[in-house]
């Protein structure tokens, strides 16, 4: 019995980490007043623009994410403060809880992650907007280690995978990455 909950915690806490990490900030997006050439400008290109703006958005916030991730981890700090600054519900409290049950059972993540994320998708007429990232995660120098030996935690030795997360703009401009999935079946 208490191999089973110990491979599920393994295998939770595994998937949020691997999906969990680098650098990024997103902040609100100023306002500007429209000048002749923008008035000007077609719809169409206008349109290019908001889509290329809320991909780099989105990409700005999945690095973050996946950074603070990281930070977090290395302490299995469920109230690390970059956390609020890239992550939403219901993605927040899932990374928050792995990073609990990692504490609980006295590990941190150590190591390095690499991450290669695209945008596959926007919808900028969603309600709220959102842009779907993929990624191709390279976890195999990042694992869980116990802090009392130093130990690697069994089953978290990392992997090359699929990832994706989904960014979704929010009301105040902030564009937050609000699921994420680690797709171990799907080496990339």
């Amino acid at each position: 019995m208490r191999t089973r909950q110990l491979s599920r915690w393994t295998a939770g806490l595994v998937a949020v980490a691997a999906v969990g990490t680098t650098t990024a900030c997103g902040g609100a997006p100023e306002a500007a007043t429209p000048t002749a050439a923008d008035r000007k400008e077609p719809a169409s290109a206008r349109r290019d623009v908001d889509q290329q703006t809320a991909e780099q958005a989105a990409l700005t916030a999945y690095s973050g994410y996946l950074t603070a991730s990281r930070r977090a981890g290395r302490h299995s700090d469920p109230q690390h403060p970059e956390l609020t600054r890239f992550l939403a519900d219901p993605l927040l409290t899932r990374v928050r809880l792995s990073l609990r049950q990692a504490r609980e059972h006295g590990a941190v993540s150590t190591g390095t992650l690499r991450s290669e994320p695209t945008v596959t998708s926007v919808n900028l007429d969603a309600n709220p907007p959102t842009v779907e990232i993929q990624d191709c995660l390279d976890a195999t120098g990042y694992r869980m280690v116990y802090v009392a030996n130093d130990r690697v935690v069994p089953g978290t030795r990392g992997s090359r995978h699929l990832a994706t997360a989904t960014a979704t703009r929010y009301p105040d401009g902030r564009w937050l990455i609000s699921t994420g999935a680690a797709h171990q079946d799907q080496p990339c």
